[in-house]
């Protein structure tokens, strides 16, 4: 009897360890916020109190006890040593300091609003400061300029700058460096071998097209650094963003593909074993021992257990150890976003995906049925996070998943067959990189397809009914995939529906209702950012700006039915007014771009031009004339805040079927002084206000305008606080009409008879 007993206990899953793993996550996330002193006092106290637990035998709490003392004492020592030695004092002072550092992190680009910068995570292990040299180790974020974009990850070097206080307790410092630096030591050999290799994943599709060379990198190490901005914004919309990130299903498909290939040759028991463990260690080096990879590396090997032969059983036990494992090994990562997308998305492939394959594997073949069942569970899974996380739900975030699944696995193996291919000959990775762009291709085209779908994503409250609701409907889509997965009649015309409905609404994007008749001008809903489009008739327009990102502007001016923009002015050279302008030039015939200050490479055929003050000009039923910035303007930025290229914006007065509209660019309060200072009539129709709505405003400007409208182009729950109060009661004090694309999307301009009205999508 007690034998059976046994086997019916170890036969079903084992959750034991659930609840230890469920109380240490949120306990780590508490932790890294608490002072050190706080945690070993608490650590202790569980300790003793586990201790006493078990001498008792009572085991579920003793664990659990144990499990979170060694989580807050082991956070407390991670906390302490990131925080509590000299290099967090002499930030605290702000001190100048010579530093040498270990790399630890590959460089990345950020646009910020003011400039380009490259950041760089690093180890101090030796600074000098006021004369006195200590050897330290201790974890710092690195801010420099471009030329730290050469930096090499695993390389020591000297460099000086200015510490400053750093906002994450896993961080001493923020290090404000100097532009030169000196290399000391080079990277360890296979440091340089993983580097060669990402490389040469690139090299072996660089000669497809720009979607496929993005894309591969991505699926294969998570090298986003060349993947288009519009095919990345149309993954977000079709619920394919995962595939960009290094996660679980990237060292699932890597290390199963060497298992597979092992064991076709005759490897068995140990050997599987030491070839996996080795193949997570490469896997690790090429995408980059950063937590994320740890973290995804850990799930991977999760899953590939669940999937294997009795894995179902130990798979949950397994999930709840690699959680314990991962926060004692890096409590920061329980505030992460992508720890809990990744361990619900392992939860989905342990607990749905064998169910799913094995049904499906009665009427297809079990590598396609598999390929088929894990992304689909795990994209399932993880739909109420999103929900939660980004406040959007996408209604073709499983079709396109669906679709794309049989892609994934070869797209990814054969992108790393062709980077050791092209270790050993480009031309040779080149042709497996022909092969590998057939399966990326299809991936990127079931991207912008879905994402082209009407109503691909709509927004869903990320408060707790709503979240809770959803996870109920995702529980029941389910259950209900346990019986039609099993029926081909019924998944084949239902896929094959889908996939109907992706190309007959993509073929051309029906916006009912909008543009609306008569539109003049159209504000582009951007997010934080300006993209406006003024209508010169037949299908053309003059673009003032571009926002952040080519995908959005690309897809206002494809419903405005756009094509062809004989000028695009971009008023000054931030990122959040001329990083779209690859979605304009995309599919249209463009004639000239205002490049202000900034060198950006133009296709062949693009004219770069200047605009002159006073200078009038006119495209179809658009003219303008240019009154800014004002000759003599003082622009100054003694602050350093970019004041001074928000003051050399392009400012144009434009006219358009009788409607007058005042276009401001980002102009500041002096800027705006001058331009008036400088032009006799701006009474105008319609006000473009100045800087998403900032504080910084003349009154004089709102008053001699005398503007019916007010538009203001915003991020919704932007950081800056735009628009602000005092700008609301300006406009509102000048009797304006406050209209704004964080609350109403696209604002569009139209003129009845030479009057200006407002309609908003």
């Amino acid at each position: 009897m007690a034998a059976s007993e046994t086997v019916t206990a170890e036969s079903g899953p084992d959750h034991r360890m659930l609840v230890p793993a469920a109380i240490a996550w949120p306990a780590a996330a508490v932790a890294v916020e608490r002072e050190p002193l706080e945690l070993v006092i608490v650590g202790c106290v569980a300790g003793v109190l586990g201790a006493l637990a078990s001498h008792y035998r009572y085991r579920l709490a003793a664990i659990v006890l144990l499990v979170l003392a060694a989580v807050v004492l082991v956070t407390g020592l991670r906390v302490s040593a990131s925080t509590e030695g000299p290099i967090g004092d002499l930030a605290a002072e702000g001190v100048a300091v010579q530093v040498r550092l270990e790399v630890t992190g590959d460089p990345r680009a950020i646009e910020t609003e003011y400039d380009d910068l490259v950041v760089v995570r690093a180890r101090v292990t030796h600074v000098e400061a006021r004369g006195v040299g200590i050897d330290t180790r201790e974890p710092v974020v690195v801010f420099a300029d471009a030329a730290w974009s050469r930096v090499e990850l695993g390389a020591t070097i000297r460099a000086s700058g200015v510490l400053d206080e750093a906002d994450r307790s896993n961080t001493a410092a923020v290090l404000n460096a100097a532009s030169d630096y000196r290399v000391v030591q080079d990277p360890s050999w296979w440091w340089s071998a993983a580097a060669r290799m990402r490389a040469a994943v690139g090299d072996s599709v660089s000669k497809r097209s720009d979607d496929v060379a993005g894309l591969v990198p991505a699926l294969v190490d998570g090298d986003e650094s060349d993947l288009p901005e519009d095919l990345d914004e149309d993954f977000r919309t079709s619920g394919l963003t995962h595939l960009l990130a290094v996660s679980g299903t990237n060292l699932t498909l890597v290390v199963g593909f060497v298992l597979f290939v092992a064991r076709s040759m005759g490897v068995r028991g140990r050997g599987l074993i030491v070839l996996g463990i080795l193949a997570t260690v490469g896997f690790v080096l090429l995408a980059r021992p950063e937590p994320s990879v740890v973290r995804a590396a850990a799930m991977g090997l999760v899953a590939i257990a669940g999937l294997g032969s009795g894995g179902t059983r130990r798979g949950v036990r397994s999930l709840s150890w690699a959680v314990i494992g991962l926060l004692l090994l890096d409590p920061w990562l329980a505030r992460t976003a992508g720890f809990i997308l990744s361990v619900c998305a392992t939860l989905g492939i342990l607990v749905l995906a064998p169910a799913w394959r094995d049904r499906l594997a009665r009427w297809m073949p079990r590598w396609c049925a598999e390929a088929l069942a894990v992304p689909l569970a795990a994209q399932l899974a993880c739909t109420p996070v999103v929900a939660a996380i980004s406040g959007q739900v996408s209604f073709v975030a499983v079709a396109a998943n669906v679709l794309v699944a049989p892609a994934v696995g070869p797209a990814t193996v054969l992108g790393l067959l062709g980077g050791i291919a092209a270790l050993a000959s480009t031309p040779a990775g080149q042709v497996v990189g022909w092969a590998t762009g057939l399966f990326a291709a299809w991936i990127a085209t079931v991207g912008h397809r879905a994402a082209d779908v009407p109503g691909a994503s709509i927004v869903w409250s990320s408060t707790a009914p709503a979240v809770a609701g959803l996870a109920v409907l995702c529980a029941v889509i389910g259950a209900a995939c346990f019986w039609t997965l099993h029926h081909p009649l019924v998944c084949v015309p239902a896929v094959a529906a889908v996939v109907a409905v992706i190309v007959v609404t993509t073929v051309r994007p029906v916006s009912v209702g909008w543009p609306p008749d008569g539109w003049v001008m159209v504000m582009c809903d951007v997010g934080q950012g300006d993209a406006i489009a003024l209508n010169a008739g037949h299908g053309e327009a003059v673009v003032v700006d571009t926002g952040p990102e080519p995908g959005l502007v690309d897809g206002c001016l494809d419903d405005l039915g756009v094509d062809a923009v004989p000028l695009v002015v971009l008023t000054h050279d931030h990122a959040d007014h001329t990083g779209g302008l690859s979605g304009v030039l995309a599919g249209r015939r463009v004639g000239s771009v205002s490049q202000v200050a900034h060198e950006m490479s133009l296709p062949d055929g693009v004219r770069e031009v200047d605009l002159d003050f006073g200078e009038h000009q006119r495209v179809g039923d658009v003219s303008w004339t240019v009154v800014g910035p004002a000759p003599g303007v003082d622009v100054e930025d003694a602050a350093g805040d970019g004041t001074s290229v928000n003051n050399t914006s392009v400012v144009l007065l434009a006219d358009v079927r009788g409607v007058r509209i005042l276009l401001t660019g980002d102009v500041e309060p002096r800027a705006q002084v001058a331009v008036l200072e400088a032009t006799d009539d701006l009474d105008v129709d319609v006000l473009k206000v100045p800087h998403h709505g900032s504080a910084s405003q003349d009154p004089d400007l709102f008053e001699q305008v005398d503007a019916d409208y007010a538009l203001v182009s915003v991020g919704a729950d932007n950081d800056y606080g735009h628009p602000t109060s005092q700008m609301l009661d300006l406009a509102e004090d000048n009797g304006m009409r406050v209209v704004r694309t964080d609350q109403s999307g696209d604002i569009a301009v139209v003129s009845d008879s030479g009057t200006a009205e407002v309609v908003t999508d």
